[in-house]
């Protein structure tokens, strides 16, 4: 299929897919005209390059867990069991955002604290 079909299927621009191709995370075939031809799995692939996007992983992050090399002597449908460079990106992901998560908990009790003192003061100055 050609990429104005994979951009419709996938709801990724033409400009990312093209993206995801030099990045090495799929494959495009090129026909006698030059045009990129991909198959099926490429849709599978694009939304799964989108997964691991929307939860903050970069192209090279990306790249590790999809080539992820683990024992071979595992022969698990779901090879991410046995990755273990994936499992060190979950755990730096996780560390990234619970940092993000007591940065925001430190700003919101701040907040909180700033609004209850705004709200002292207007009550003492109407009595």
């Amino acid at each position: 299929m050609r990429i104005g079909k994979v951009k419709k299927l996938t709801g990724v621009s033409a400009r990312s897919i093209r993206y995801y191709e030099e990045k090495g995370l799929i494959k495009a075939y090129r026909q006698r005209n030059n045009y990129r031809e991909y198959d099926e799995k490429v849709i599978e692939s694009i939304n799964t390059i989108q997964l691991y996007l929307g939860l903050g992983l970069t192209t090279d992050q990306i790249r590790d867990i999809i080539f992820c090399k683990y024992p071979e002597r595992h022969e698990h449908k779901e090879k991410d069991v046995y990755c273990e460079e994936l499992m060190l990106i979950y755990q730096s992901k996780m560390q990234e955002i619970n940092k993000q998560i007591d940065a925001l908990t430190e700003a919101k009790l701040n907040l909180a604290e700033k609004m209850n003192h705004m709200l002292q003061k207007r009550e003492e100055e109407s009595k």
